[in-house]
């Protein structure tokens, strides 16, 4: 028997309707940019498994060092113990992330980063006596994550809407779009209309707003759809003014994604929580780090054991994913990779402007976009599908979210391979 038969034998997959999808890809390897099959085919991993293997499968440095670790200390819990890998990892993580953000705390993936942070900014406004602040301002189209928490914070109408009952109430606010590095940022008037709403949220809730909850530059799920930088900067001037904490949700964008370290360098601004997670070990391991500045951490501190923030997991800075991190970030030259991939994004892209069916093109770091004109099923356009299972045909593996077509490929990838895919994309559009 096959490998997909017996997965379908026994497994229940991930964000998939089992009823209408086809088999998945029986992988049994994979190497930089390439998953092997179980027939020994070869596969363009076009997203990164989901955003996350940065380097390329199978980097030999990142795999040396897991082996390594596990030789020496595979696990150990953290609450009132450490080691070597994590002091380390949150010694580079501080150094690298913008200045202020000098505390680390452990999770196991990005809706856990996200679930830390929001409890964190409720915890210390209702330890300091203002139990008022336990409202949350958040972007509509927002993807946090799958659990409770990260999903109140995200739009529910992509993923969560039967679970609307469960969630605790936020303010979702419209950010302003820009074509991503195609020109200079949205249109002035859509940036100042955006502003009028968010002040309008705040003034909604006087006293109340607990933070503001933010996927920097790039909004992942909701189709890859940017904002200007000039954006970021007033939401943080609205949160400094209101006494509310700004939550970047990097989990998507960290470790040079979008062409700096962190997407909210380009606003040159510092948020008060920094969630990480996917790419942080390159893609190897789950871990994921929710940054605070001392202030935040300091405010936790008191005689009372129940002052503290009670919030673990088992694996909670687990030594090899740690390990695997360290090995990660000591790996140089992912922004001058990523600047490569740009360049090439701006002279191919606009070549789709004139392809029939394409709405718009937008780029920015790694991430490349092509917007089919799309209908109101938004994620579940059926468009999506049929270009997953084309270009899946050609050797590719890219997962649309419904008309909306991108690539963020690890960044071993070549231009020529970039390019091939690209090519590829073409000629399925026009087959449409």
């Amino acid at each position: 028997m096959d490998l997909s038969a017996r997965d379908a034998r026994v497994l229940w997959h991930p964000f998939t309707q089992a009823a209408t999808a086809p088999p998945p890809l029986p992988v049994v390897a994979a190497e930089g940019a390439y998953l092997i099959l179980e027939d020994g085919r070869r596969i363009f991993d076009g997203l990164s498994s989901w955003w996350s293997t940065l380097h390329g499968h199978g980097e030999p440095r990142i795999v040396e060092a897991i082996a390594r670790q596990a030789a020496r200390l595979d696990h150990v819990l953290f609450a009132g113990c450490t080691h070597p890998p994590a002091v380390e990892l949150a010694e580079r993580l501080v150094a690298l992330a913008p200045a202020g953000l000098d505390r680390v705390f452990f999770s196991d993936d990005g809706s856990t980063a996200v679930e830390v942070a929001l409890k964190m900014a409720f915890q210390l406004h209702h330890d300091r006596g203002d139990r008022a602040r336990r409202h949350f301002i958040c972007l509509e189209g927002g993807y946090h994550g799958d659990t409770i928490g990260a999903m109140s914070a995200g739009d529910p109408r992509t993923f969560g809407e039967p679970f609307e009952p469960l969630l605790f109430p936020v303010t979702r606010v419209v950010p302003p779009l820009d074509r991503g590095a195609l020109d200079d940022g949205a249109p002035a008037e859509d940036l100042s209309a955006a502003l009028d709403v968010l002040d309008a949220a705040f003034d909604a809730q006087p006293g109340a707003v607990a933070a503001v909850v933010v996927e920097p530059m790039v909004q992942g799920a909701a189709g890859m759809r940017m904002m200007p930088a000039a954006y970021l900067r007033a939401v943080r001037e609205r949160c400094d003014a209101h006494g509310a904490l700004l939550i970047a949700d990097e989990v998507m964008t960290g470790f040079g994604r979008t062409g700096r370290d962190f997407a909210v360098q380009h606003a040159g601004i510092t948020p008060d929580l920094l969630c990480l997670s996917k790419a942080l070990t390159g893609g190897t391991l789950p871990l994921a780090a929710t940054l605070a500045p001392a202030v935040v951490h300091d405010a936790f501190l008191h005689e009372d054991m129940r002052r503290g923030f009670l919030h673990g997991h088992t694996f909670t800075a687990n030594p090899i994913a740690c390990a695997a991190a360290n090995a990660s970030l000591a790996i140089g030259g992912s922004l001058e990779r990523v600047a490569t991939f740009e360049r090439f994004y701006a002279e191919r892209l606009p070549v789709f402007q004139a392809t029939r069916g394409v709405a718009k093109v937008r780029y920015r770091g790694s991430i490349g976009v092509v917007e089919l004109e799309g209908g109101p099923e938004g994620y579940y356009h059926p468009v999506g599908p049929r270009i997953q299972r084309a270009m899946l045909e050609r050797g590719y593996l890219v997962r649309p979210l419904g008309p909306v077509i991108y690539a963020l490929p690890p960044l071993c990838a070549t231009i020529d391979e970039l390019a091939a895919l690209f090519d590829g994309l073409e000629a399925v559009i026009d087959g449409l």
